[in-house]
């Protein structure tokens, strides 16, 4: 999925909370660049819309990062609110969803 968005919203509050799970603030960035699995995160979305993102950074290491969209002037802005490195077995979880619903795609595409 593509995120149309202009920029990121970071302060002192996000930056700390994402190097605390030691991803870096580029590699988050970077991650929004390319290809992610996004859900909505409606259990953490009290004020606002809240949503999961997992992709794979430059490394090949799965990142799963909660955020959410500010509307600012001028477009959109992503705020991570946090990152970590994910899990082995919530890698294989991942792999194992991504591949039956690649499945599907192709079966629904014949």
């Amino acid at each position: 999925m593509h995120l149309p968005a202009a920029g990121f919203d970071w302060d002192r509050g996000n930056l700390a909370k994402c190097r605390r799970h030691g991803v870096e603030i580029a590699d988050i960035e970077e991650l929004f660049r390319r290809i992610l699995w996004v859900t909505p995160d409606p259990s953490h979305s009290t004020r606002e819309s809240r949503f999961r993102a997992i992709g794979t950074d430059v490394k090949g290491r799965h990142v799963f990062v909660a955020f959410t969209l500010r509307a600012v002037t001028g477009g959109m802005l992503i705020r991570p609110i946090s990152a970590r490195y994910m899990h082995k077995r919530e890698v294989l979880h991942y792999e194992k969803q991504k591949a039956e619903a690649e499945k599907t795609a192709g079966a629904e595409d014949r």
